[in-house]
């Protein structure tokens, strides 16, 4: 098992808008799997990077800030091991995938949504926070819990 000429696995985090819960995806596998997985981010649309996303995954050592929100159709030239739809949208809406790409979904709620009703920056930001350590929680579970 520690041959380190193993192919990394190729997976894609797919939402609607590849500003927040794909883009943390991303940056939690790149921060703590990247040995094992080769780790994308993109939407359905682009919508920017989220700047309580960035803020949130700073807060625990995840640099995400020099990513940029992409359109999935940008990708397509790779051939992905997996994609996990980290949203209904982004699932309902999946594009098709040729090859032996496996399609996962994991949905987590939307944060900017929960955030809408918040009155404060910081009750704002909690609600990013408890995305984030979902996410990271999923993350950890990679590559087993893909099956």
């Amino acid at each position: 098992m520690g041959n380190n000429n193993a192919k990394k696995l190729k997976v894609l985090f797919l939402c609607t808008g590849n500003s927040c819960r794909s883009q943390m995806a991303e940056g939690w596998t790149r921060h703590l799997k990247g040995d094992r997985i080769e780790a994308y981010s993109a939407g359905i649309e682009s919508h920017g990077l989220n700047p309580y996303a960035v803020k949130a995954m700073a807060e625990v050592g995840v640099d995400i800030s020099k990513h940029r929100s992409k359109l999935v159709n940008s990708l397509q030239h790779i051939d992905f091991d997996y994609v996990v739809t980290v949203c209904s949208h982004a699932n309902e809406t999946c594009p098709i995938f040729h090859g032996q790409t496996k399609v996962v979904h994991r949905g987590f709620d939307d944060p900017p949504h929960l955030a809408q009703e918040k009155g404060t920056e910081e009750e704002k930001l909690e609600c990013y926070r408890n995305v984030r350590d979902e996410i990271k929680r999923f993350v950890e579970s990679l590559p087993d819990i893909l099956g």
